[in-house]
């Protein structure tokens, strides 16, 4: 390639991360893959959490968030030791002089904190506002999260949507406000913590959009950063917060049925959190939250199967319709990378 070339080549690149700012991309078939594995990984998630905390009554949701930290720093660090894996991006291999067994330099780790902070509050309010509603008012409060989403991404980046992208999300809210007209459970604390999860998320996607590019790292070396500043933060709390105690003492801790739930729990957390970092990166904080509101279709079919809840009369059915159309025009929006001017 000459020189022209590259010149060419680089103004084109350029042009298209200006484009990119303001409008949103089109979905690769990387992306694709991604975006399904996260429906996948989460559907099972909230299956074997709602097990935990309701089936077993498990009075302790931030332990349930510690021992999955635990658990995915773990299986990051014995990756990460035999070189199976690498933070960085492009499978570079940083050496640095910081503290042994870190893996990223000083610098990035610090520069990540607010990522895992955002991280932090959103595992714990998401993992308290599952206890007190059913699985499938959970799912339709839960969907309201794409309004939030979309405006923080106008704020931090100035994102901007076309008006077919706008409308399928319109759809999905006005879905979400049929589907849990019924519901006669209303409880105004499980209302509102559900409603902060939806805040948190929105920031923590977000975060995830903007420091994620910048940082160097990929979806392991976020992850592993997130494990090494929030771990000791929230094992530090629930000591503090008497739910060590708590936990040893629950009557169900040395049951295997409770034991494989917990296992299951973990496992999954450490792929839905790649899959959510992976998705997120290669499309958008929006699309990611839309993700959320397409594996809702399974998430509620099978919560009702297992746990109960609300009953599927018509306005729920309607809802829940709308929302799942909803989604759908949104894919096919990302797609075909419709933009603003559509």
């Amino acid at each position: 390639m000459d020189f022209k070339d590259q010149k060419t080549l680089l103004e084109s690149k350029s042009g298209d991360d200006d484009d990119r700012r303001r409008v949103s991309s089109p979905m690769t078939r990387k992306g694709v893959y991604a975006a399904i594995s996260y429906m996948t990984c989460a559907v099972l998630l909230i299956m074997f959490n709602k097990a935990a905390l309701s089936s077993y009554k498990f009075p302790c949701a931030n332990v349930v968030t510690l021992f999955q930290m635990v658990c995915s720093s773990v299986l990051l660090y014995a990756l990460r030791c035999r070189k199976i894996i690498s933070f960085r991006v492009n499978n570079e291999i940083q050496v640095t002089n910081n503290i042994p067994g870190i893996f990223v330099p000083l610098n990035t780790l610090l520069t990540t904190l607010p990522l895992a902070i955002s991280y932090l509050l959103y595992m714990l309010v998401s993992m308290e506002s599952v206890r007190g509603v059913s699985v499938p008012m959970y799912t339709t409060l839960r969907r309201t999260t794409v309004a939030f989403t979309m405006l923080v991404e106008y704020v931090l980046v100035r994102q901007k949507y076309s008006r077919y992208i706008i409308g399928s999300v319109g759809i999905i809210i006005f879905g979400a406000f049929i589907a849990g007209a019924r519901d006669l459970s209303f409880d105004a604390y499980a209302y509102a913590i559900v409603f902060s999860a939806n805040i948190c998320t929105a920031i923590y996607l977000a975060s995830i959009s903007r420091i994620g590019k910048s940082s160097g790292l990929n979806s392991f070396g976020l992850m592993w950063c997130n494990g090494l500043i929030c771990t000791p933060i929230l094992l530090l709390w629930t000591w503090i917060c008497g739910d060590l105690q708590v936990t040893a003492n629950f009557s169900h801790l040395s049951s295997v049925g409770f034991q494989v739930v917990m296992l299951l729990s973990c496992v999954m957390a450490f792929f839905l959190n790649y899959a959510v970092f992976l998705n997120t990166t290669l499309n958008s904080a929006l699309t990611q939250t839309i993700c959320g509101n397409l594996k809702d279709l399974f998430t509620i079919g099978i919560g009702w199967i297992l746990f109960g809840g609300l009953p599927f009369d018509l306005l729920n059915v309607v809802g829940q319709s709308l929302g799942f159309l909803g989604s759908c025009i949104y894919a096919l929006c990302k797609i075909r990378g419709w933009s603003p001017d559509h």
